[in-house]
Order: structure tokens, then sequence, then C-alpha cells
């Protein structure tokens, strides 16, 4: 099959590859210890499990809360260290990744690495990945994507065993010093909107609330919710998106539950009216009654043409939950990542984060493409289509023609009166305009911090300042703002691959105990495209072998290959009827050069190590 070990066979603890962990290094230094440089000498004897993660990604939000458990429960043998590694330009700075720890509640150390040093060391090629050091400082397993903690957790056990034995286990207190509290009445607010009575309604998402603040925007009138991260009627997880239904609840985008709610600003009642709590995976329900199937990080939501849209961040979808029947269901896009338009069945979308709907245009935030999209109707069905933005790779603030325009990771759209709409372009700090009739992208403001959402009142515009944590309110400028163009590509440096054949394999070991569930069929699917599509002559398109030989086009020299993996293991034991079964899966981008020298062989490790 490949040169890897093969895939259908966990790798027993006893011949266990171990590979001697490179030493961390990070020039932004290190976040929640206290102001204590670390070093890997300072984990010796512990189990350590390396967290590469971007803030801007939401599979490494949906991993920072899968391992919040097991973190919890070894607390005493295992260390996480988190290895931020910037995708966008604003992601390098060090005060924002000092913000991303604390508005995701990130308790266990951080090492700050803005020039991918430690990421190139441990040659990490995707977001999230997870590395798992043993205590004597050997990498013994790297998982990439998410629904890997189970694995992980099987794996500690192990290692714990082994190293008490070996009497090389040291068991105490991590390095974990958590940072003083701030006060504040807002704490990163998500988004907000404009209440009938005039108040404010705003998500409080790192406070796990919603506050309603009066007319001028800074005096609290209440605060809906505990406070405390849950899902009961009376505490949220991360609340993201509100939109005003017709009948006067607002729907609230429960992000971190994977839920909808509804609060009655008559009552104050909260309500769940989608989702289960739990995560979508792939193969699960796509649609049905909307309290019995699983939603995936919504982020935002908007009433239009009679249902509610919700852009399903974690799945890279646009899904609708109709009130009326009780159902949910996806609307427009294949939870493949990228930017793709057509019709909204066969569209792509990179963690869609704002909605703004129109009569006749529902306006998209598309934030990993830093894209602005759209869905309107043509004849009976749904198209999507690009205002601004080319694809993952390319961002940056340029204004002027759509076509060569910039965005980085807008968050908010808002509607404007004269058919304009205003873009929170997030990571540029700044409010931008893109005119549909004049195909022109301009900037209304700068010097805004981390803008996600944005309400008109009157002729003013209410923003979002959601790492001020507050709201500021402008007034909508007759002319745009000046400039200086910048263009940014990902720092991420790109793999040089030799023209001709290039061998495809993703690596996946089970994890100990476990087998590939064939019950059903093949228990592996591989899904690969590429940017440009010239890029491949062949070796695009589904299959269930985690290899593939690519054929390469002599006539393009570089560009993106879009790598899609997922496989399916249940405990090995013949005596349980219905074992416990798990889904691994993790979408690769991965920027590549055709070079004479380059390597024949690109592996990507879903779960494993690459032999």
């Amino acid at each position: 099959m490949n040169d890897a070990a093969p895939a259908h066979t966990p790798a027993p603890a006893t011949r266990r590859a171990r590979v001697r962990a490179p030493e961390l290094i990070g020039k932004g230094g290190w976040l929640n210890t206290g102001g204590k440089d670390l070093t890997l000498a300072d984990f010796r004897g512990r189990i350590l499990i390396l967290d590469f993660w971007t803030f801007c990604c939401i599979n490494c939000l949906h991993v920072l809360d899968e391992l919040r458990e097991l973190e919890e429960k070894h607390r005493d043998t295992v260390v996480i260290v988190g290895v931020h590694s910037p995708k966008f330009a604003h992601e390098a700075e060090h005060a924002a990744v000092v913000d991303a720890v604390e508005r995701y509640e990130v308790h266990h150390p951080v090492l700050d690495d803005p020039e991918l040093a430690t990421w190139k060391q441990y040659a990490v090629r995707a977001w999230p990945t997870l590395v798992v050091i043993d205590p004597e400082g050997y990498v013994v397993a790297q998982h990439a994507g998410e629904g890997h903690a189970h694995a992980i957790e099987r794996l500690v056990a192990e290692l714990e065993a082994e190293h008490a034995a070996k009497g090389t286990l040291r068991r105490g207190d991590g390095p974990y010093v958590a940072p003083e509290p701030v006060a504040s009445d807002l704490r990163f607010p998500g988004k907000a909107l404009l209440l009938d009575s005039g108040n404010f309604l705003v998500s409080d998402s790192t406070r796990h609330q919603l506050v309603e603040m009066a007319p001028d925007g800074e005096s609290v009138v209440r605060r809906i919710g505990s406070g405390e991260r849950g899902f009961t009627a009376d505490s949220f997880s991360e609340p993201q998106g509100i939109a005003l239904l017709p009948d006067g609840r607002v729907v609230v985008a429960d992000t971190v539950n994977h839920a909808l709610r509804t609060y009655d600003p008559a009552t104050g009642a909260v309500e769940t009216v989608a989702g289960t709590g739990r995560q979508w995976w792939q193969g699960s329900a796509t649609s049905g009654p909307a309290l019995e199937v699983d939603l995936s990080s919504p982020w935002d939501v908007a009433w239009w043409q009679g249902k509610v849209w919700i852009a399903m961040a974690g799945v890279h979808q646009l899904w609708t939950w109709d009130p009326g029947t009780g159902t949910v269901g996806v609307a427009a896009g294949t939870t493949n990542e990228g930017l793709v338009d057509g019709p909204a069945a066969e569209a792509w979308f990179a963690q869609p984060s704002g909605l703004a709907a129109t009569e006749d245009r529902l306006w998209v935030a598309d934030s990993e493409t830093s894209a602005l999209r759209y869905l309107e109707r043509e004849g009976e069905e749904y198209v999507v289509r690009t205002a601004v933005g080319t694809g993952l790779f390319d961002f940056g603030h340029r204004d002027g023609d759509a076509a060569q325009a910039l965005l980085q990771h807008p968050l908010g759209v808002t509607a404007l009166p004269d058919g304009s709409v205003a873009v929170c372009d997030t990571y540029n700090h700044a409010l931008r305009r893109f005119d549909p009739a004049a195909g022109e992208v301009s900037t209304l403001a700068t010097d805004l911090r981390e803008p996600s959402d944005a309400v008109l009142v009157g002729g003013d515009i209410v923003v979002v300042e959601s790492a001020r944590h507050r709201l500021t309110r402008l007034r909508l400028p007759e002319e745009a703002v000046r400039v200086d163009a910048v263009a940014h590509r990902t720092q991420r440096a790109a793999t040089e691959v030799a023209p001709g054949t290039l061998r495809l394999d993703v690596v996946f070991q089970a994890p100990s105990g476990q087998k590939l569930d064939t019950r059903y069929g093949p228990s592996t699917r591989l899904l690969v495209s590429s940017t440009p599509p010239g890029l491949l002559l062949a070796g695009e398109g589904p299959g269930t072998d985690l290899f593939r030989d690519l054929t390469l086009n002599p006539e393009v020299t570089e560009g993106v290959l879009h790598v899609s993996a997922m496989a399916a293991s249940c405990d090995d034991d013949p005596a349980n009827e219905y074992p416990a079964c798990h889904v691994h899966q993790q979408d690769w981008g991965v920027p590549v050069t055709v070079t004479a020298d380059g390597t024949a062989r690109l592996p990507l490790v879903l779960a494993g190590m690459d032999a």
C-alpha cells in the first residue's frame, strides 16, 4: 500500500515508534505560565500533548473543547501545551494571541510561535494537529484534525502504566498559571441586534451570556444566562449569532453547544429549538426534526425567505431551520472547505461566520477564504456567488475593483440602505463597504479592534468591537478612508513536489484496541481536488483508499492540493455486539510548488506515525 505502517494495523504499545522531540521555540514567548519560559526539560516525567492551533480555525476550537475533559481527568500526569501557529497576518500579533487565549478559555500553557519555527520542527501540515510526547521526551503519536480524544485517552492510559512501571512518570501540578481576570461589562462580544424597544441585545460570548444594553450601547439593562458554560435553560456556551424572529423572539446560535436556542424578551424564557448538544460528524443526518439532528458550531443566523438561515461554521455549510415545521436541513455547501461557486448543493464554503439578508440576497462573510459571498435564487434553485475574495491563502487590505480587492478573515456583514453592504473586516480591524452596482470595495473606518458585527441605527452604524469589549457608534461616512494596500499569503511554506506522479499517502493507524469498522462497507474515504483545477491531470475525486497517485500538470508550477480524509474505527471486542465507534477526519489545504528536485511522495498523517 505504502511505506508507512499498514492503515489497518494498530501499532502495539511494545513496538511504539519513538522519535526524539525537538525543542519548543517561539518568538512570541509563553502565555499562562506566570511569566516563566519553558523548555522540553520542564516536562520530563510528564505526558506532553502539543496542540498546534490557530485561533481563526473552527476545527482548532473544536479540539480545544475535545481536550477539556482529558485535561481535567489526567491533570497530575498530562500537560497540554498549545503551540499557536498563525495562518493570518493578524494572528502573528502577540496581543491577538493573548486575547484568543482568554477568549476561548485556554487553561494550559501556550507557546506563541509567530514564525512557525516549532511547526516546521515537528513537520506539521495541518491545523489542528496533536503530537503526543512520552515522559522520556520521545514523540509517540501524531493526530491531525478532530475526533481523536478517545484515542489519546487510551494512549495516555498506556503511557501512564508503562512509565509508572519504569519509574519515569512524575505526578504533580502542571505549569499552568491563570491570568488575572479583567472586569468589564462585555468580554469578547460576538454579535448584536437592535430590539424593538430600541435597546441592543449582544452575545457576550466569553461570558456565555446574552446582555441587553440601553440605546447608549453602554448601560447594562439585564443579563440572560448564568455566565457559566452549560446547556440548560439558564446557560449558554460561547453564543454568537442572534436574529429577530417575526413573532418577537430572538433566535440564538449557541455555538459551542451546537444548538439553536430562542430567547423571548417579553418573558425571559430560553428554549432549545434545534440541535442535540452533540457535534455533527460525517454520516450523521443532514435533515429532519430539528431537535433530533446534530449541528456543528452555528456561528450566525438570519431570517430570510420564511426560514432561519444558519452559518454552520463547523462544517462549512449553510443550513436552515423552519420554525413552522420544526425541521432543519442543509441548504448550501458540501462540507468541503474552499471557495467554489455554483449551485448551492455543489458550492464550497470555508467557515461562514456572518449573515445579512436583503429581499433577494443572503450575504455571507466566508471567513477562512477572506471572502464576501452571497446566495440568491436562480429559477427554482439557489446559487452561490463570490463578490470579493479568491481562496484560502490570499488575504490583505486592498480597496478598489472587487476582482482584486482583499479582506482578512471577515466575521460580519450588514446590509446598508443604498443596496451596498458593510463588512466587518475582522483581522484588518476595519469596516469595509462593497458596492454591487459599481463592483467596488472601499474602507469606511479603521482603528477598530477585531470588529465582528455591526447594526444600523438611523444614520449611524454600531460596531461590535470584540477585542475592545464594547459597542462603538460611528456615523456612516460619505467618503471612504484612504488605506495603503497590503496583500498577504499565508506564512506557511509550500511543499516542493517533483513533476509527474506524486504519491499521496494519508497515514492512519487505528488506536490501540480498535480496528477499522468495515461492517457496512469501506471505513475510509479520500477526496482530492486542487486550486487551480488544472494543477492535476489525474487523481481528483472521491475514493475509499487512503492512498492515491496524482498526476501533476507540467504547465502549472504552483497551487493548492485539497485533501479530505475520513476513517472510522471501532472497539476490537468480538464479544461486544455494539462496539463504540469513532470517526477521525481532517481536511488539508497543502500549498505546493513543482520543482525538479521536489519530493515524489506527500505523506499526511491522520493518526499514528509516518514510518
